[in-house]
């Protein structure tokens, strides 16, 4: 009986001793320890850093010895794949790739830290440099033979040269296709296929050689723009902008069409693919909506709501509360004046020409709040309705307004309503509203205000002046927020598209 038990106890430590060596390693595989050889530095410090989106992030240091030598490590802790940087004390540096091999060794020479650049044990940079110095020669040769066509002086001289500069082409094409068929899971392989443009076939013909569908390349080329390039993979956020975040503006601003209703949808897709961790969802959330909240493309912001709706305010966590309390301000104030939806009906107070006119000479009559009749902005019967927001105060609008009426003027004939909104308030703005009008003789629009209630300009999130909106017959907002040197462009394309109907 004690044989046994001492057997089960020799066994139990000697399966402990077993679990405790397998934790060792993995912790071990864990970990990363780059070892650096640079010549002729020593007795200084380098950094490690890693490429994400337009900047450079530092992960670590390391101290060259005498000989130059010196080690990045850490057991607890493994980097994120990518393309990460050694930066030098004179801010020279080089790129190179960390993929799961995170136990490799460098060594490189500053007087060429491109071509000098040798590693141990670390497949993806073989793989990635000698691409590299191929791809180098094959530049050479590109150039080279740009400028002798340059010089060439025969339509036959420039074909050949032509012919060659295909044929290099075609063998950087090859050896890709190579680089990517030999080694399909290294991230080498993913970089360089994602660094390419995906080829666009001609269109089909018929028997007499017409193209069937002129948009056939352009459907091709939208449904395939990603074919190279793995979304879902976040060790594509540290590599050069290039490669992730240009991709995917290039994408949604010089690809899909430029319609909220056809971007949405486009966004929609890119942000499931990017669900693969949380960095990189958050990557592509932030990206897309910085990119829609920065555009100055009027409609534009109806993306922006889109975006802050379903998935700023619900998933991002990373997000302050203050900053989450004016997102959702921003949500409810914009919504309802997205372009298409139904201007908000508003009680305005129109003042005749003729308490201007009278006015003019009598302070009690520019002070009198009391005047003018109450109206709603739905009861204007008209094609087109422009709501004018101004202040006599303000700088831009003595600049804008003189503008504004004489466009009033010119759309009368096109069934096209101006109601200017004054923003003064109180006697002394009436006064100077009344002054100003008279000084300039802006009669001959619906002079509006209300002194009884400011509500229309939170409605109207009026928050500078001037502001214009154009609304159509039904009151469905068409356009805003732009100058008044485009307003009659926009009521012609308008009025173009009604008359084809």
């Amino acid at each position: 009986m004690k044989i046994l038990l001492k057997i089960k106890i020799r066994q139990l430590l000697i399966s402990v001793l077993i679990a405790g060596l397998s934790a060792f390693t993995v912790n071990a595989q864990r970990g990363y320890e780059i070892k650096v050889k640079i010549t002729p530095l020593h007795d200084t410090t380098i950094v490690l850093g890693h490429h994400f989106g337009t900047s450079i992030y530092p992960d670590d240091t390391a101290r060259l010895d005498k000989n130059g030598k010196g080690v990045f490590s850490k057991r607890n802790k493994t980097l994120t794949g990518g393309m990460y940087i050694i930066y030098l004390p004179n801010k020279a540096y080089f790129d190179f790739l960390i993929n799961d091999k995170q136990n490799f060794s460098i060594e490189n020479d500053t007087s060429d830290l491109f071509k000098k650049a040798k590693f141990s044990n670390s497949p993806d940079n073989d793989i990635f440099f000698d691409y590299q110095y191929f791809l180098s020669d094959k530049r050479d040769s590109l150039k080279e033979l740009q400028n002798k066509k340059k010089n060439a002086k025969t339509d036959s001289e420039k074909e050949d040269i032509t012919k060659q500069m295909q044929a290099v082409d075609k063998e950087v094409a090859s050896r890709i296709a190579k680089i990517i068929s030999d080694h399909p899971t290294t991230l080498a392989a993913k970089f360089i296929k994602a660094t390419r443009d995906v080829e666009i076939p001609d269109p089909p013909k018929d028997e007499n050689g017409k193209i069937k569908d002129s948009l056939f390349q352009y459907r091709y080329y939208r449904s395939h723009y990603f074919d190279n390039l793995d979304l879902s993979d976040p060790r594509m956020l540290r590599m050069p902008p290039v490669i992730y975040e240009n991709k995917i503006l290039n994408y949604i601003d010089k690809v899909i069409p430029q319609i909220p209703d056809s971007i949405n949808p486009e966004l929609d897709k890119l942000i499931a693919k990017s669900r693969t961790s949380d960095e990189l969802f958050r990557f592509m959330l932030v990206t897309l909506f910085n990119h829609y909240t920065k555009s100055q493309i009027m409609g534009f912001d109806a993306v922006q709501v889109y975006l802050a709706e379903k998935y700023y305010v619900p998933e991002a966590k990373w997000s302050d509360t203050a900053y989450m309390t004016k997102l959702k301000d921003f949500v409810k104030r914009t919504k309802p004046l997205l372009l298409g939806k139904v201007a908000p009906d508003i009680q305005l107070v129109r003042v005749p020409t003729e308490h201007f006119i009278e006015a003019a000479d009598s302070i009690p009559m520019k002070k009198d709040p009391y005047v003018g009749s109450f109206f709603n902005l739905h009861e204007i019967q008209s094609k087109f309705t422009i709501l004018y927001f101004w202040d006599a105060d303000c700088g831009h609008c003595k600049k804008a307004t003189p503008v504004m009426y004489d466009v009033a003027q010119k759309l009368k004939s096109k069934d096209v309503e101006v109601i200017a909104i004054s923003l003064q308030f109180g006697q002394e703005g009436k006064v100077k509203w009344i002054n100003y009008i008279n000084e300039n003789k802006y009669y001959d629009w619906i002079n509006a205000w209300n002194p009884y209630d400011y509500k229309f300009k939170e409605l109207y999130d009026v928050s500078s002046t001037p502001q214009i909106f154009i609304l159509d017959k039904d009151k469905k907002i068409i356009a805003k927020r732009i100058g008044p040197e485009q307003v009659t462009e926009i009521i012609d394309v308008f009025l173009n598209r009604d008359s084809k109907k």
